[in-house]
């Protein structure tokens, strides 16, 4: 039988915002929202993977799954550690959403599962429209695809990045963060190790560019995530 599970990785000390999965959201913090909708999704058991006793506590108080891991260098090497621990062989696909992509709706989760099993893809993520504001913001990661993305599309990856230099394509589309592996390719993305255009850009998508193929599907969630104070409130504002 084949398996999807799906794994939060969270933690207090994020540079830009220092404690942000416990920061409350319209009276819920921000990762029990994250761990309701991946469990909504039903694509297969959640685990929440942390290092902080304090996030672990929240997530068995709301009745989720949650694991305790050690120092990672980032959110995929927890995640990798963290399906270790877990021992599931059935398991063939492993979703690692981040624990701050608190607009992401269980729809889209479920989407990229569904894609990733019709497609028979090595590693997939999501994407959603750009608008201009978006375009010269250093905080929104986008996404480049040689065709338009549509409904049902699962189109390769050409390029990650924050800001570009030069003209820009018309297919671009901001990233959503959520990315879905076979465990094999899970394994091999995070034994790559940091890239050098990884560490310059800040962006660890761009380790596997050129390695192993990423698809992307589009998304129709809000692909606003929790990096700065002026996010939390604008999710606060937006979100139900």
């Amino acid at each position: 039988m084949k398996n999807t599970i799906v794994i939060i990785p969270s933690r207090l000390g994020a540079e830009r915002l220092k404690g942000k999965p416990l920061m409350h959201i319209k009276g819920i913090p921000m990762i029990v929202r994250v761990l309701k909708s991946a469990i909504k999704s039903g694509v297969g058991e959640v685990y929440v993977s942390t290092p902080d006793k304090e996030i672990l506590e929240v997530v068995h108080k709301h009745g989720g799954n949650g694991i305790i891991t050690g120092d990672h260098p980032n959110g995929t090497s927890r995640v990798w550690d963290t399906f270790k621990k877990i021992k599931n062989e059935n398991v063939d696909l492993v979703i690692n959403m981040q624990g701050d992509q608190v607009m992401l709706l269980p729809r889209s989760i479920s989407k990229l599962e569904k894609l990733m099993r019709e497609h028979n893809s090595p590693i997939g993520t999501l994407a959603s429209k750009l608008n201009k504001d978006e375009i010269n913001d250093q905080n929104v990661v986008k996404v480049e695809v040689e065709t338009d993305l549509k409904e049902d599309s699962f189109l390769k990856a050409k390029d990650f990045f924050r800001i570009k230099k030069y003209p820009l394509s018309t297919k671009i589309y901001h990233h959503v963060g959520i990315y879905c592996f076979q465990p094999t390719y899970l394994k091999q993305y995070v034994e790559l190790g940091e890239s050098k255009q990884e560490k310059i850009k800040k962006l660890e998508q761009l380790r596997i560019l050129g390695k192993i193929d990423m698809n992307v599907g589009y998304c129709d969630s809000n692909p606003l995530s929790v990096d700065t104070l002026e996010d939390l409130k604008r999710v606060e504002r937006e979100i139900n």
